[in-house]
């Protein structure tokens, strides 16, 4: 990062996609203290309409990696998370209420994964149909239940610089 930041957002902009990962298993209490973080997000109406899975098996990892065209990181990753949603329970059944809400949480997850020294990397999977589909069948989900996405997760075996992507051209001063 080539401008001078706030050391309190230190956090924020320490936080990379980690694509690499130490073999070392990410301890159960730590994986919990993410779900934690991730349940802390904002919520529409406070209906929290996420929902995850965790993907401990390398087999589980390796079939989702094989539908996630830039996932192959979650078949070689010690853990996975995978972040759903319940269209039942979000607010007004919107599918957008839900998609905010799941992407509050992933965020909240990725900066705890950084803050706790492990490395993560967010893994889209909606709108793509077929991705959907195949964490669907992989996943055995019920019907009101929306992947949105995977998040791979462990020790980085990488380490990359702070940065941000602040552009003074994407900001406008009270109308466009």
């Amino acid at each position: 990062m080539n401008e001078p930041f706030d050391e309190k957002l230190s956090l924020i902009f320490g936080r990379r996609s980690i694509r690499s990962y130490a073999p070392t298993p990410v301890p159960d209490e730590m994986v919990t203290a993410l779900l934690r973080a991730a349940m802390a997000a904002p919520s529409a109406c406070a209906k929290d309409p996420w929902r995850f899975v965790v993907l401990r098996s390398q087999t589980t990892r390796e079939r989702i990696a094989g539908v996630l065209p830039n996932g192959k990181m979650l078949g070689k990753a010690p853990v996975g998370i995978a972040v759903l949603g319940d269209l039942s329970a979000a607010h007004g059944g919107e599918l957008s209420y839900l998609l905010q809400d799941c992407s509050a949480a992933i965020q909240n997850l990725l900066l705890a994964a950084h803050a706790l020294g492990l490395g993560a990397c967010w893994l889209g999977v909606h709108p793509r149909q077929d991705r959907i589909q195949a964490l669907t069948e992989i996943l055995r989900l019920p019907e009101s239940i929306v992947p949105v996405s995977c998040v791979a997760l462990g020790y980085p075996a990488e380490r990359k610089s702070s940065r941000t992507r602040f552009s003074s051209a994407f900001v406008h001063d009270e109308a466009w």
